[in-house]
């Protein structure tokens, strides 16, 4: 039983941390050693973003809590040998595990806790059997969750958002032009009347003597055209808005998942579990 451990269970989830204090991750899953039934091996999810699964004694180890410290340092642990996850581990890989980390093999077979055929490693507790049995179809590529795989794809949703196009304003300026207008004007004229004498007349006529000297004159007046301006409203002009329609069309690249069977394929690349 390993320093601090009460039951298996408490290992599932626990975070692990090497000896220079840093976080390597928490527990994915727990491998028992078939001989003992205790718990040999953990995996735990490193990398960027849990992209790789690395396998860590617990030979060790020390657990307190929900906290496992092993003697390792988190380089080293990111940098063992890969272990496909939810597959047992063969011998060979053991022993490779084992001179990574420098600790003498106990011998014997290390199982993943998930897998049972043709093995006695259990789920949950030990001294348990046939829990998590894989079917015909189970995941080769993690932890078995399900007898099928979800093929799934991205669908596109086109919403409408409202935003400022931009703006528009009225401004008032002013210009000249010259603006000809014709208009009739009256003007006088001299007119010289001649009348003979006369009966009627001849009385006027000797009115001034015989022999005079005279002057008349008369005042002659015109029209003359003049300008004048006036400031008239012509038009009240106001800005306002109206809605018009239009297409528009949106691309987005959205991805789909395919599913293709690879008949025979698993014969050549299954892994030997002996």
């Amino acid at each position: 039983m390993i320093s601090g451990m009460n039951s298996v269970e408490e290992l599932y989830g626990a975070t692990v941390t090497g000896t220079d204090g840093d976080k390597i991750g928490k527990v994915d899953e727990v491998y028992l050693d078939n001989a003992t039934n205790q718990p040999e091996w953990v995996s735990v999810k490193t990398g960027l973003f849990g992209s790789n699964v690395s396998l860590i004694p617990l030979s060790s180890a020390t657990v307190s809590g929900d906290t496992i410290t092993v003697p390792f340092e988190k380089s080293m642990v990111k940098d063992a040998p890969h272990h496909d996850p939810g597959h047992e581990l063969s011998e060979a890989d053991e022993d490779d595990l084992y001179r990574y980390y420098g600790i003498s093999s106990s011998g014997g077979t290390v199982t993943d806790t998930t897998t049972t055929t043709g093995t006695t490693g259990t789920v949950g507790t030990t001294g348990t059997t046939d829990a998590g049995v894989r079917g015909a179809g189970h995941d080769t590529s993690g932890p078995n969750t399900d007898d099928a795989m979800t093929r799934s794809k991205e669908e596109l949703h086109v919403a409408k958002e409202s935003r400022e196009a931009g703006r528009a304003r009225l401004r008032k300026y002013i210009t000249s032009e010259t603006v000809t207008r014709s208009v009739p004007v009256n003007r006088e004229e001299v007119v010289v009347e001649r009348e003979p004498i006369t009966e009627a007349n001849r009385g006027a006529a000797m009115s001034g003597g015989d022999l005079t000297e005279e002057e008349h004159e008369v005042t002659l007046h015109e029209e003359r055209a003049v300008a004048a301006k006036e400031t008239v409203p012509v038009e009240r002009v106001r800005l306002g808005t109206q809605t018009v329609q239009e297409e528009q069309s949106v691309s987005a690249e959205v991805r789909e998942e395919h599913i293709d069977l690879d008949a025979g394929q698993e014969a050549t690349t299954k892994r030997d579990r002996s």
